[in-house]
């Protein structure tokens, strides 16, 4: 037997690989302790209150992110007076670009996100007034 560690998704696991001889089993029995990974809950509980607090302007309506992905291009700055239906900016999600549409006519207040930043579902964009 052959002994590996494996790692997916953060997570260790202890593998045990078999060799034949001549297509035969050899039977062994050992008896050792599993390694159990351990739960990430708390790292991951630790990144997202590392993320910083995004400032909505009162009365301002935001546009969030409908999926997680990567932030290619921003065709709006603060400002701007937007239509209904009116492209904000490209997501990336998936190697898809996914357009991100003003939900209402107004003025953007805010916008929440730079370039090249990697959102998460339901982050803040845009703010519109």
């Amino acid at each position: 037997m052959k002994k590996y560690l494996i790692t997916v998704n953060g997570n260790e696991y202890e593998v045990e690989v078999e060799e034949l001889s001549n297509g035969q089993r050899e039977e062994k029995t050992i008896n050792r302790p599993v390694v159990e990974s351990k739960p990430q809950s708390k790292p991951q509980a630790a990144k997202k209150e590392e993320k910083k607090a995004v400032n909505v302007p009162a009365g301002a309506e935001t546009v969030e992110a409908p999926m997680p992905g990567t932030i290619l291009r921003i065709n709006v700055n603060v400002g701007d007076e937007v239509k209904a239906g009116q492209e904000l900016l490209i997501l990336e999600a998936m190697k898809m670009e996914n357009e991100i549409l003003a939900p209402r006519d107004g003025k953007v207040a805010a916008v929440h996100v730079s370039k090249g930043a990697s959102v998460n579902t339901g982050d803040k964009l845009v703010s519109i007034e």
